[in-house]
């Protein structure tokens, strides 16, 4: 059939690369993965993998279990690893496709700091859906980004019209979910009871689809208030700060925070919400998915500016750009996992590498924009400088 038909044979080739290197493709492959014995359950660099590969080709991630102590994540090497290098032969979206959930007609400011973020971290395609009155001023920030004016909040919408306006909505998201190699619900989302309804929809939709799941800001309220929608998710990533990271504590563990052991809390709060990922924002930043638990605490910037996160002890770091950050290296840190030939590579939890390296990475970018700037940084000069934070620790040519 080759020999007589060429032309047909090499389409027949090239539908089979795209689909290969389709969002769907590496999701259903993660997760048959998954689901197959892993010969390694600890990270690289535990004395209990007995076949772990050398130094030079395994990622680093010194981490615990719960019972033990936190060490420093090895977040540069991390970064290198699973950044995926500058090449000719790529096509438009193989580096990432990212949606952000969130931005109403009181917050557009977070919705674009997020997505224009995970371009300037990287990613090919980035995605807004907000509200009508969001939209257009969303759309006037950067004609970069795909604005889709969808959602709705309540003083839009008659009683009679909810159910059929929140169906619209989730139809409307659905056309596009299988295209997203991870979304980010929260920025600017507000807290308008239809419109977090209709964002419950979508995340459930997302579980279902497999689509990696970063939440922060009013998504964080709306889990609190809702655990079933991430409860037991492998792919969900919550990045809470000193607040959201209270009333989590308090609705989950039926307690306070409790900072003598901070490892041990965050740890049995992934465990009792399933097995997530959860970033506590810090001066350094503790991560843990109920397994085992890490941080990152190189210094950032002591400025604290409107559309950053909490400031502990001279910590800074944006809050939107830190999650939009996370939900672009979980993505590469997954596509990396299935692609290297190292099976204890394998058994590493993306989730926690992509948090590590977009800890440093805003770490990094902070500590640069503070060093400019001064007391006048704003978020939007950390934005600026994601991509030399990033080229820094891993050249364009690596």
């Amino acid at each position: 059939m080759r020999n007589h038909c060429p032309h047909a044979w090499h389409q027949q080739q090239h539908r089979g690369r795209m689909w290969a290197a389709s969002p769907a493709f590496r999701r259903r492959l993660f997760l048959l993965r998954s689901l197959s014995p892993s010969p390694c359950a600890a990270l690289p660099g535990n004395a209990a993998c007995s076949s772990s590969p050398s130094p030079s080709t395994s990622i680093r991630v010194n981490a615990m279990s719960a019972s033990g102590p936190v060490y420093e994540a090895d977040a540069e090497a991390v970064v290198r690893r699973i950044t995926p290098p500058l090449d000719r032969a790529r096509h438009k979206g193989q580096a990432g496709k990212i949606a952000v959930i969130g931005g109403c007609r009181e917050y557009t400011g977070a919705p674009y700091f997020a997505a224009i973020s995970a371009l300037k971290v990287g990613a090919d395609l980035s995605h807004v859906f907000c509200t009508r009155d969001a939209a257009t001023v969303i759309k006037s920030y950067s004609p970069e980004l795909i604005v889709h004016p969808i959602l709705e909040e309540s003083y839009s919408v008659s009683d009679g019209e909810r159910e059929s306006v929140s169906s619209r909505i989730l139809t409307e998201v659905a056309k596009w979910m299988e295209r997203f190699d991870c979304i980010v619900v929260g920025p600017g989302l507000g807290r308008d009871s239809f419109l977090l309804d209709c964002v419950s929809n979508i995340m459930r939709h997302a579980r279902q689809a497999n689509i990696p799941t970063v939440v922060d800001g009013d998504g964080l309220f709306l889990i609190t208030n809702n655990l079933s929608l991430v409860e037991g998710n492998l792919l969900a990533i919550l990045t809470p700060n000193v607040y959201e990271y209270k009333r989590l504590v308090q609705k989950v563990l039926n307690c306070e925070v409790n900072e003598e052991n901070a490892s041990e809390q965050l740890t049995a709060l992934c465990q009792k919400i399933g097995g997530i990922t959860i970033m506590r924002k810090g001066k350094a930043d503790i991560i843990s998915d109920g397994k085992t638990v890490t941080q990152v605490s190189t210094f950032g910037s002591p400025r604290r500016c409107g559309g950053q996160g909490d400031i502990l002890s001279g910590r800074f770091v944006a809050n939107v750009v830190l999650s939009v950050s996370f939900c672009i290296f979980a993505s590469w840190a997954r596509h990396f996992l299935l692609t290297n030939e190292y099976p204890t590579e394998k058994s590493v939890n993306p989730m926690m590498l992509g948090c590590i390296a977009g800890s440093l990475l805003l770490r990094k970018a902070a500590s640069h924009a503070f060093e400019k700037n001064k007391r006048s940084t704003v978020t939007t000069d950390i934005i600026e400088l994601l991509g030399k934070s990033l080229e820094d620790i891993c050249p364009a040519g690596h």
